[in-house]
């Protein structure tokens, strides 16, 4: 088994070790500072003499396994190793930074569950089982920050799965392999989680914490995305200078903000409701005209509801007709229905289309492409009628 040198100094990023083996890429070391990644923090990267080390991972033998690509490496060899110093930094941040935001979401919301944990350079975030409000998320980064003030200690325990106080911990006991021991982080006094994730060992590390933004994550809940340190700084300062922007461009006082927004957006649905009503009465005052015998169904209509011109489209094509609609906004959506084999819209649109410098495709029955510019609406549609006379004639 390789001796884990992780699990008690977070903190040794340069090591030497003895190769084990070697299998083409995959190295194994008698020791190693490299996390494989794990409990949502992603396994580390660095050197092995020199040579890039893209990935740790366990193999089935419990051993840590070095993916070094390109290596000269032998058995029996010493090598001096190093983990990239700056980005296990970062993800000790975040996976205690994680540790800490969730501790204080849960004092907000005591019926939350973590469903999944993400640390990586790239990105931070934790899915929790549902959705909470800004409020809430606000009073939890008050006191996150409040606990990187206070600089509270983090440590590590082994505990037995017979003791008494693993009632404390929030832990997925299930998950735990029944001969692999159970590593609890201490935050201060506020928090308890089994965890073998590589921390930092003060709050103060941290520096901030920042909730940058939630997202729905699907039927895993809602993801709530975070950042600590400097990106925590740099990221603050960037959402102060939006928010003044915004409320700059609406015209209000910062704390009346989110109710003018929640005013606006009423506003919004309730001008897309009567825009979306006129526009179903004007498609269907339409006219229809006659051409070979059949009945032809041509217009330009407001463009805000796809549904509403699809409706229209459609209804024309079930009773043998051919539609020919375009739909503007700020570019134009057009579509051909056609119930008369005569007219193959997969063949005609994008004939159309083309000479406008648009796209589109789709079946001989129904197609639809868009043009980016919304002056063109009347020429579109006269191309249009034009094919669809040429192919009835």
């Amino acid at each position: 088994m390789t001796d884990e040198i992780f699990r008690h100094d977070g903190y040794g990023f340069e090591f030497e070790a003895n190769v084990v083996s070697v299998d083409g890429d995959e190295v194994v070391l008698d020791s190693t500072a490299f996390y494989p990644g794990g409990g949502g923090q992603v396994c580390d990267t660095g050197e092995i003499r020199g040579v890039r080390v893209t990935e740790a991972y366990y193999n089935k033998a419990g051993d840590i396994v070095h993916r070094v690509p390109g290596n000269d490496l032998s058995p029996g060899e010493r090598v001096w190793c190093s983990v990239d110093w700056d980005r296990r930094y970062d993800l000790m941040q975040g996976h205690t930074g994680e540790h800490l935001l969730f501790c204080s979401l849960k004092r907000q919301c005591p019926d939350l569950t973590i469903t999944k944990i993400m640390i990586s350079p790239e990105s931070k975030y934790v899915i929790v089982n549902h959705d909470l409000t800004w409020e809430q998320i606000r009073a939890a980064e008050a006191f996150a920050n409040q606990a990187i003030v206070d600089n509270l200690t983090v440590t590590k325990s082994v505990m037995d799965r017979d003791d008494p106080d693993l009632e404390n911990v929030r832990i997925k006991l299930d998950r735990i392999p029944e001969d692999e021991e159970i590593t609890v982080v201490a935050i201060g006094d506020i928090d308890l989680s089994a965890c073998s994730g590589v921390h930092v060992m003060e709050t103060s590390e941290l520096e901030m914490l920042v909730v940058d933004r939630k997202v729905s994550a699907g039927k895993d809940g809602v993801a709530i995305h975070f950042k600590v340190g400097q990106a925590a700084k740099d990221t603050a300062r960037e959402l102060a200078t939006t928010a003044l922007e915004i409320v700059d461009e609406i015209g209000c006082k910062i704390e009346d903000s989110p109710r003018a927004v929640a005013n606006m957006r009423r506003d919004l649905d309730l001008q897309g409701r009567l825009l979306r009503r006129a526009a179903k009465s004007l498609a269907s005052s339409v006219p229809l005209k006659d051409v070979g015998g059949v009945s032809v169904y041509s217009a330009v209509l407001p463009g805000s509801d796809r549904s509403v011109l699809t409706d229209a489209a459609e209804s024309v094509k079930s009773k043998g007709g051919v539609a020919l609609i375009v739909g503007v906004t700020d570019t134009l959506s057009v579509i051909a229905a056609s119930g008369d084999p005569r007219v193959d819209c997969r063949k005609m649109l994008p004939e159309v289309l083309k000479a406008f410098g648009g796209r589109g495709g789709g079946k001989p029955d129904f197609a639809q492409g868009g043009i980016q510019d919304p002056e063109l609406a009347d020429e579109v549609l006269k191309a249009l009628e034009d094919s669809v006379s040429k192919s009835l004639s």
